[in-house]
This record gives C-alpha cells, structure tokens and sequence, in this order.
C-alpha cells in the first residue's frame, strides 16, 4: 500500500466510524423518547417502570435466567446497577455473602449476543469476563460509541435504563423498538478478538483496547504492564503487518481475519 493509498483509506475509516457513530446516537434518542411516551391507547400497560439499582439489577437477571432461546444485551462502563464480576457471570460460590448470588445464565441452548462499549472494556475485570464468555461460545462484540443498559430476553421483553435510578420494562409491540436499536448496534459493531496464531494473548487484548481507542496508559493499567511496554507491543505488531499507524494496523487486522 502507497503512503497516498494509506492516507486515504484513513480518511474513509474516520469517515465511515464518525457516520456510525451518529447513526447509533441519533436510534438512542429515539428509542428513549418513544419509551418515555404514554402507554399505548388499547389500554394495555407496554411500558413498567423499575426504579433504583436494585431493582434494575434484579429485572435484568430475571431477564437472563428466564431466557429460553436468545439474550441480547448492551454492557456498558457507564453501567450503575452492577459491577462487571455480577454483570457478567462468576463461578457458582466465588461471591462474598455481602453481593448477589451469581447468576447461571439462561436455559441451556440459548443463545448470547453480547455487545460491550469502550467504557466496559476500561473496567476492571473486564477482560477476563470477556474471556470466558468466549469460552462459553458466546457472541461478543465491541462498538466504540457509548452505549445505554439494556437487556432482551426471546424478544419478549427488554429493560432500558433511563437514567441511574430509572429503567423501563418494554413488552410487544414496543419490544421491536429496541431490538431495531440492538440489531442496528451490532452491525455497526466488531468482533471481540478471537485466539489466532499469530497473536499471543497479551498482543491480542493490547490491540482489542487499541481498537476501541483506550490510551496506551489505561491499556497499561488494564494489563498490569507498563505503557512503554504497550507501545514496544504495538511497534511490534505494527511490523508483522508491515504497516506504519495504528490505523493501518487496525484495518490490517479486520482485513487479515485477525478479529
């Protein structure tokens, strides 16, 4: 690739995530000014209003366990109902007494797709819980826009949140509504990096947070290294792909299958 063929295809990447990102942001307003309007005219209550974390938290397991063939959920860093290790599943009895028994998931055979934020990705803990969603053989994917709460079981029923202290619990026909906004987020989205032999563990999740735009500092404090070894890993990967940006190496590894 010439360095004038490389300048463009940056120019069109930045073009292409800038008009995604505008396109999500714009669904989310809607979305969140539909399910704040009254209650449709038939009578029928499609909107339930669940206040407080706790409260919030609860809906969204039994959401989860109660799934039968789908669960489809945004994680998001500006998260406030609960923190990663009770977001995202732990191993039956690791839970202090003081936190919610762990969930164990919905009914075997259905079906996870899991779309995580920059913000999520930042947290602590985070990346191992990722990891062994994977492992289960669930979908994971990431998008670089900021993302709101919200769970869907079967297609059924949904809860968004609203604010910190105020989610709604969505029914047919609103349900549609937000599984739009779901599948509009997911093609917009990308793979969460998968194992390949190219890659070692480590360079695979330093290029995952390069990707979703973490500095080198937070993606040093993520990995419990140092920032100056995330860049000599950068550099590094940068060479195997025999490109000179990050940009380039970012669209060298959607190229090259290496996500």
């Amino acid at each position: 690739m010439s360095p004038r063929e490389a300048e463009d295809t940056e120019q069109r990447l930045h073009a292409v995530f800038l008009r995604l990102g505008e396109d999500l942001r714009r669904t989310e307003s809607a979305v969140a000014a539909l399910v704040r309007a009254r209650p449709a005219d038939d009578g029928l209550v499609h909107v339930e209003t669940v206040d407080g974390p706790a409260a919030q938290a609860r809906r969204i397991l039994e959401l989860e366990t109660g799934a039968r063939h789908t669960f489809q959920a945004f994680l998001t860093g500006l998260n406030t109902i609960t923190p990663v290790p009770q977001t995202l599943a732990s191993p039956p009895g690791t839970a202090p007494d003081h936190e919610p028994a762990p969930r164990h998931g919905a009914a075997p055979g259905a079906s996870y797709q899991l779309l995580v934020d920059r913000d999520f990705l930042a947290e602590p803990a985070a990346l191992t819980a990722l990891e062994e969603r994977v492992r289960r053989g669930e979908q994971v994917r990431v998008i670089d826009s900021p993302l709101l709460k919200l769970a869907i079981a079967d297609g059924e029923a949904a809860m968004v949140q609203l604010s910190p202290e105020r989610a709604v619990l969505l029914r047919p026909p609103l349900i549609t509504l937000v599984t739009e906004l779901f599948n509009a987020a997911w093609r917009h989205s990308r793979p969460y990096l998968r194992e390949v032999a190219e890659l070692t563990p480590v360079d695979r999740q330093i290029l995952q947070l390069m990707l979703s735009g973490l500095t080198d500092a937070a993606t040093a404090k993520q990995l419990g290294t140092s920032p100056r070894t995330v860049q000599r890993r950068l550099r590094a990967l940068m060479d195997l792909a025999a490109v000179t940006s990050r940009l380039q190496l970012g669209w060298y590894a959607m190229r090259n299958n290496w996500m």
